[in-house]
């Protein structure tokens, strides 16, 4: 940061005029400046090339300062993960001169900001003053009973942040844990009791059996329609392996639809967009509450306070 708001100059000084060039580019300075600015920045080597290990440092800078994390557990496969997950969603297309390794390129970093936008926050608003509130800093609250164990959970704070960087901040101060596959129980018509009897936005996270886990933010609450509703707020993503947000293309209304009927033994609950689709199944036997083989399913509804519902 200081190499760059000094523009480089290797003096070691840092004069008023290059405080105000950098907050008016950094602050004021139209999209594209401001991208590039940060783009330059996280060039933690100041080679000129943005590599994956320049990358990974700024990924476990901001991981420490959201979350307070210690040094001491970068060494954990649990802060890896997280880690890991915040790297995949990178893509290093620029090829290196005398090198085999490919960088991030301007384009790569301001895709990499689309699929990351509490990433894209965060790193916007360095030059403002510490607070909890800034952009990009706050992190849901999630709630759930005592008998709950963190383990049990799919949804980690972490993955609550970058969720919630595709949300507005009123929507980022609780999150009440509704429904869970393990508490209770795995019958789809809980499940669907659970969401329709309570109003407000939801998130829905799914782990499926790979292990990838994934799921869709809709904006309106769940009801039974003939048809599709919702709007351009909905959105889909993913947390597991690697993070990523995908907005509607705007090119039709087909957002958000919920179905429950029995046809060849099966219920669907869907959240739709142009490009993709989620479409949940549940078999005859997981309609009379039946134990049976199917995704983990989680749900979040918020802000009366925010509440979630996992599976």
């Amino acid at each position: 940061m200081f190499n760059l708001v000094t523009q480089k100059r290797n003096d070691h000084k840092l004069t008023f005029e290059d405080l105000v060039v950098a907050k008016a580019t950094y602050e004021k300075g139209t999209k594209d400046e401001i991208e590039e600015f940060i783009y330059q920045l996280l060039d933690v080597n100041d080679d000129g090339v943005l590599g994956r290990s320049d990358l990974e440092s700024v990924v476990i800078a901001m991981l420490e300062i959201i979350f307070s994390m210690e040094i001491s557990e970068r060494g954990s496969n649990s802060h890896q993960d997280i880690v890991d997950v915040f790297l995949n969603a990178a893509t290093f297309s620029k090829n290196g001169e005398g090198s085999s390794n490919k960088s991030m390129s301007f384009e790569d970093f301001r895709s990499w900001c689309t699929l990351i936008p509490s990433a894209r926050k965060f790193l916007g608003g360095l030059l403002t003053p510490p607070d909890p509130g800034r952009p990009g800093c706050q992190v849901p609250r999630l709630l759930c009973s005592e008998n709950v164990h963190s383990s049990m959970l799919l949804l980690r704070k972490e993955y609550a942040w970058h969720i919630g960087g595709a949300l507005s901040p009123h929507e980022l101060e609780e999150w009440k844990l509704l429904y869970h596959s393990a508490m209770n129980g795995l019958s789809f018509n809980t499940f669907l009791g659970s969401i329709s009897n309570d109003e407000g936005s939801a998130v829905l996270i799914i782990k499926d059996k790979e292990g990838h886990i994934y799921g869709g933010y809709a904006s309106q609450p769940w009801e039974r329609h003939g048809d599709f509703y919702g709007d351009m707020k909905s959105f889909l993503f993913q947390l597991y392996p690697k993070l990523a947000i995908y907005r509607p293309t705007g090119a039709n209304s087909n957002l958000q639809w919920q179905i429950s009927v029995q046809r060849a033994s099966q219920m669907a609950l869907v959240l739709v967009d142009v490009l993709i689709t989620l479409v949940f199944f549940s078999r005859q036997a997981l309609i009379k509450g039946i134990r049976s083989p199917i995704p983990h399913l989680a749900t979040l509804v918020f802000p009366r306070p925010a509440k979630y519902i996992q599976k």
